[in-house]
């Protein structure tokens, strides 16, 4: 019989696999904003929802856009001083907020979804 060999889990590298996935999702996320974006402003006023498309749109880009800027101060703190108290508390706060974010940014883009700035359906021939 063959031994069986049970291999513990290196939690940096399980991290970095997540944070890499993360990352690949975020950008995915990114660019669907900016293609709705895109097409909400090449329709214009014609859409139904225009002038709350282009808003929640905006809002999803932004927030994801702080979201970015919150990882990567929060990267750079637990990489230089989280083994200081005081740190430890400003990336706590960082890790909420960062949460927060990324709920809201789901919820928006939730929203998106209900108001989707593109047919289903294509137009049928007269």
């Amino acid at each position: 019989m063959a031994a069986v060999v049970h291999r513990t889990i290196d939690a940096n590298r399980y991290a970095s696999k997540k944070t890499l996935a993360q990352g690949m999702l975020d950008i995915a996320l990114l660019t669907a904003n900016a293609s709705q974006l895109k097409y909400i402003l090449q329709v214009g006023h014609q859409h139904e929802f225009y002038t709350l498309m282009v808003t929640l749109i905006s809002i999803s880009i932004i927030l994801q856009v702080v979201m970015g800027c919150l990882a990567l101060s929060l990267n750079m703190l637990r990489d230089c001083r989280l083994h200081q108290q005081e740190y430890k508390s400003s990336a706590l706060c960082l890790n909420y907020l960062s949460l927060s974010g990324a709920f809201l940014v789901s919820a928006v883009n939730l929203l998106i979804a209900v108001f989707n700035p593109r047919p289903t359906h294509p137009a049928a021939p007269v």
